[in-house]
C-alpha cells in the first residue's frame, strides 16, 4: 500500500482570528504521527461552508489523500463544515461518521449532536473525514480513522478487497 499523506483542518472562527488556541489540530496531527501517517500540512480557517471547502481544496491541491478537519460540526449558527465538505466530497461514507458519534459516546452524550461526515473525492482518490473540535473527540476519533484510512485510500485507487 501506498503511504497515507495527510493534512489536517481546524476549522474556527476563534482560532483563525488568534483569539483561541487551537488544540485539536495539533492533537490530530499528533495522533496520525503516531499512528505512522505523514502530515504534508495544517490550516486554520474561520467557520463557514465556502472556508471550508476552500480548504479542502488546497489540501488536495497539495497531494494530501487523507483530510481531517475538526471543527464546525455542531448545531451553532456558523457550524458548517458539513455543508463545506458536501461541497468537495463525491462519494459519502456514513459508516465512517456513525462510528465516530458512537465511540465519542464514551466521553459525552453529546457526540450524537455531530453532524460530520466522511466520503471520498474522486478521481483524487481522497478521504475526508469531519471530526467535532473537542480535543476529546480528537482523541477518540483519530485512531477509527487512522484503523480504515489506509484501506479506503488503497480501494479508492483500484485494490483489491481483502
Amino acid at each position: 500500500m501506498t503511504p497515507v499523506r495527510a493534512y489536517v483542518i481546524t476549522v474556527s472562527d476563534r482560532s483563525a482570528a488568534g483569539e483561541r488556541e487551537d488544540r485539536g489540530g495539533p492533537l490530530a496531527v499528533s495522533l496520525l504521527d503516531a499512528a505512522g501517517i505523514a502530515i504534508t500540512g495544517t490550516a486554520v480557517v474561520p467557520d463557514g461552508a465556502d472556508a471550508v471547502a476552500q480548504a479542502l481544496r488546497d489540501a488536495l491541491g497539495s497531494g494530501a489523500r487523507l483530510i481531517v478537519t475538526t471543527g464546525g460540526t455542531g448545531v451553532g449558527p456558523r457550524d458548517q463544515t458539513p455543508e463545506g465538505t458536501e461541497r468537495v466530497v463525491t462519494r459519502l461514507l456514513p459508516g465512517i461518521a456513525e462510528e465516530l458519534r458512537r465511540v465519542g459516546l464514551a466521553d459525552t452524550p453529546m457526540s450524537i449532536l455531530s453532524r460530520g461526515i466522511a466520503g471520498v473525492v474522486d478521481p483524487e482518490g481522497a478521504l475526508v473525514v469531519n471530526l467535532p473540535g473537542s480535543t476529546r473527540a480528537v482523541a477518540s476519533g483519530i485512531p477509527v480513522i487512522a484503523a480504515v484510512a489506509p484501506h479506503v485510500l488503497d480501494q479508492v485507487r483500484g485494490g483489491d478487497h481483502s
